[in-house]
């Protein structure tokens, strides 16, 4: 993860050493989404971990049912306004296909399809991605949570 070079929605550099040594959650995120409710659920998941050594990351994507159209600036807003988002946001990328980003392909890993908004995966403190959670598991499922602690320690 260390060589991926990663932006920020507004379009400055991610430096992947802000998540150096953390347990990192990954998801690709849409706004006009049945799951976009997630968002709260997982800003909370973040609070309540984050002093552990514990991230999300949020990655917007466009390419299910184009429930990710806006602007960084829209995505920006449409995420603090309606769910006090806080957690790092990243650029849109695309999850699937030719263009799939390279924070994606290293994410997936086995070259499989991504099948919806709110796909979840957690890398340990030590980088390595530990697992791969579907979208229609919550934030607070207790297998993702377990997940989370046991990658907390």
């Amino acid at each position: 993860m260390r060589d991926l070079k990663l932006t920020r929605l507004d379009g400055s550099a991610f430096d992947t050493a802000e998540i150096q040594g953390k347990a990192v959650l990954f998801v690709n995120v849409a706004s006009k989404c049945g799951l976009t409710p997630q968002y709260q659920l997982l800003q909370t998941l973040w609070e309540s971990r984050r002093d552990r050594g514990f991230c999300v990351v949020g990655v917007p994507c466009n390419q299910f049912g184009g429930q990710e159209p806006g602007s960084a600036a829209e995505i920006a807003e449409f995420c603090s306004l309606n769910y006090g988002v806080t957690f790092p946001l990243l650029a849109k990328q695309d999850v699937n296909g030719d263009g799939r980003s390279p924070l994606f392909g290293w994410l997936v890993g086995d070259g499989s399809i991504i099948v919806w908004n709110f796909a979840k995966f957690l890398v340990g403190r030590d980088g390595e991605v530990i697992r791969r959670f579907s979208p229609d598991v919550s934030p607070d499922a207790p297998e993702l949570l377990a997940s989370i602690d046991a990658a907390l320690g």
